[in-house]
């Protein structure tokens, strides 16, 4: 075989290995998104033959409460919004204040404008502080309490309301007791979480309000929300090609023995 020959040959060889290896290596850097948490149940359905599962998530149910302006607000009045949501109260002495200080840094990394004068983007997150001791903490003591803490309220809610409500709420629907690092008390919700809600209301995250890397992860998981249509779109294209491995060396080998047979051929003509 001449020179020329074995030079086509390993080129023949190796653009489709180098490409393989390529969409491997963008499939498997390619951004995972936050996963679900709460399901509701499975569904079986047969389609052409074949029994295929189908995954229904809980959606979280709406709730009525009342936010340090005096207005009575629901969780569904922020419709196309990702919601970030804690649990705290006003008279705690340990974490809670901490919290609020964290929650305000996550806000301001959603705020847009100049460095003289910003503002926070409402359009995209909603943050809601509930109070787990609502008797104590009436709307004059939250509001209180969020000008002391400096909230800025265009998009931050201090709710309060029915205390059944909200541990209902706290337990049936956010499941705190599931996901927290400490114990959590079914007779008083004290958690250091952070819940993510997407815009179609199911709980997509669980973070540590007191450790910067996981706030630092929670908002990540806010953009990666935002633009979870294309990132599902890119990744199962990726994913699609390299599942093909067998294609692609089936491609090889024809390749690979094309550039032989013509090279044979020039050698006897």
């Amino acid at each position: 075989m001449s020179k020329k020959s074995l030079y086509g040959l390993v080129i023949a060889l190796l653009i489709p290995i180098l490409c393989y290896l390529w969409l491997k290596q963008a499939s498997e850097t390619a951004v995972i998104m936050p996963r679900h948490y709460l399901m509701d149940t499975v569904l079986e359905s047969v389609v052409d033959g074949k029994l295929k599962s189908d995954t229904v998530w809980h959606t979280t149910k709406d709730i009525r409460l009342v936010n340090q302006m005096g207005d009575s607000v629901n969780l569904y009045d922020q419709a196309g919004k990702i919601i970030i949501l804690d649990f705290f109260f006003t008279s705690c002495g340990s974490i809670c204040p901490k919290l609020t200080n964290n929650m305000a840094r996550v806000q301001q990394s959603f705020m847009r404008g100049g460095n003289i004068r910003k503002k926070v983007d409402t359009s995209i997150v909603q943050f809601m502080s509930i109070s787990v001791d609502p008797i104590r903490d009436s709307v004059p003591v939250i509001s209180e309490y969020a000008n002391k803490m400096g909230v800025q309220s265009d998009n931050w809610w201090l709710l309060t309301g029915n205390r059944d409500s909200i541990y209902k709420f706290a337990f049936e629907e956010m499941k705190v007791d599931k996901f927290s690092e400490e114990p959590v008390s079914p007779d008083f919700v004290h958690t250091s979480r952070f819940v993510l809600i997407d815009r179609k209301m199911q709980v997509r995250g669980y973070y540590n309000g007191l450790d910067s890397n996981s706030l630092m992860k929670l908002a990540k998981d806010v953009g990666y929300i935002m633009l979870e249509k294309d990132k599902k779109k890119k990744n199962k294209v990726f994913q699609d090609i390299v599942d093909l491995s067998w294609l692609w060396l089936v491609i090889i080998f024809l390749v690979t023995g094309f550039v032989y047979y013509f090279s044979a051929t020039r050698q006897k003509n």
